[in-house]
């Protein structure tokens, strides 16, 4: 499998060494990025990167490549993506895959032109065991019809310091901080729900990095925690009086068609992480850990226990093993057609439903999301457009 990169950061400098263990054949033969975060650690584990070419467009031109893969900062993978398909490549395109409600119909457009699965995309945790154990338990009963969700997803001091330090603490390069880094827990629970977000709130904004919290009389040594994560473009060392305009904690509440609703938070400065749901339904209850690696589902009438599972991770998987199986799984999908589970319009729901979050907290509104898949579906031709009265 002859592989291009585009954006070779830390995240595709990983997925270079992850492709290349898990999928034979694997070769990356030439990149794009004229400053390759990922440069270091590939070569450090021995990936061949191949030839560096100056554009996407030169190295399309040059290569013939079985997979053209984006990583590159979010609010490039519109130009990347479009160039891509204009060559009829076979794409995966990491998260979020744009940055606007602008882009998104844009890309829905240009993607209603070519094959659906054209795009693949890296939403890693829909291949996770823990959530494929969750849409089991779902499928089988166990829950009956899902209620509610209480989710979370947070993330430690030195990882949240990274993102106050990196090119993603910009709105304008990563879209915001839940549509980096929270669209796939979003599209792991509208799965789950069914059904597409009806109606949303938000609540959110800095208060943990900001220079009145920043640790007073300590060393060097003592505040490497906030460094341990280096960053990579952009990268700045500032980390409590960061020119970000990223927050570092959010709360949401939606409501899906189904008129079942969801709560989820996220914040940037929990020091024993975790990354939980509660799925309730009217016969059961699934709860579940990504990183405390359990997964449990009881019964409503009886309060038996009838699932109780743990998980270990690998030493290779950045993501509870599932970065594994997404390179297996796409490997397997571009040599016998073997089904997905996400899809490029999946992923793109995942970031309005980020975005129309975003834009409640910022409006102090509740958002009526009709109006925006009225637009996504006219855009991607599943509906006709009305003639003027």
């Amino acid at each position: 499998m002859r592989v291009g990169i585009i954006g070779l950061g830390f995240r595709l400098g990983y997925l270079a060494r992850v492709f290349t263990e898990c999928v034979p054949g694997f070769q990356v033969v030439a990149v794009v990025d004229p400053e390759p975060a990922g440069l270091a650690y590939a070569q450090t584990h021995g990936i061949m990167l191949g030839r560096f070419h100056a554009s996407p467009q030169a190295m399309l031109e040059a290569e013939a490549l079985d997979l053209l893969m984006i990583g590159s900062p979010n609010h490039l993978h519109l130009d990347h993506l479009r160039a891509g398909l204009a060559a009829g490549a076979k794409i995966f395109c990491e998260k979020p895959v744009v940055t606007t409600v602008a882009e998104t119909m844009e890309l829905a457009a240009l993607l209603a032109a070519h094959p659906a699965d054209q795009v693949m995309v890296g939403l890693v945790l829909r291949y996770a065991p823990l959530y494929v154990d969750l849409r089991r338990a779902i499928a089988d009963g166990q829950l009956g019809e899902v209620v509610s969700i209480e989710a979370s997803e947070h993330i430690a001091p030195y990882h949240g310091a990274f993102f106050m330090r990196d090119w993603r603490r910009y709105e304008r390069y990563s879209g915001s901080f839940l549509l980096e880094k929270c669209c796939h827990d979003l599209d792991l629970y509208t799965g789950v729900m069914g059904c597409r977000p009806a109606r949303v709130a938000s609540f959110g904004g800095r208060k943990s990095f900001t220079p009145r919290n920043a640790p007073q009389g300590l060393g060097a040594n003592d505040l490497s925690v906030y460094h341990r994560k280096p960053s990579g473009w952009m990268g700045s060392d500032r980390v409590f009086d960061s020119d970000g305009d990223i927050i570092d904690f959010q709360t949401a509440i939606i409501e899906y068609a189904s008129g079942s609703a969801m709560t989820f938070h996220t914040n940037l400065n929990v020091p024993d992480e975790f990354r939980r749901f509660c799925v309730v339904g009217a016969q059961g209850m699934a709860e579940g850990d990504f990183v405390r690696n359990f997964f449990r589902v009881h019964d409503a009438r009886t309060g038996n226990r009838l699932v109780d599972r743990t998980y270990q991770n690998t030493a290779l998987s950045q993501h509870y093993g599932a970065d594994e199986q997404m390179a297996r799984d796409i490997a397997a999908h571009m040599t016998d057609g073997a089904p997905l589970p996400v899809s490029v319009n999946d992923a793109l729901e995942a970031g309005l439903l980020a975005m129309s979050i975003d834009n409640a907290r910022r409006s102090a509104t509740v958002v009526d999301m009709a109006p925006v898949w009225d637009e996504f579906d006219l855009a991607l031709g599943t509906v006709q457009r009305q003639p003027d009265a």
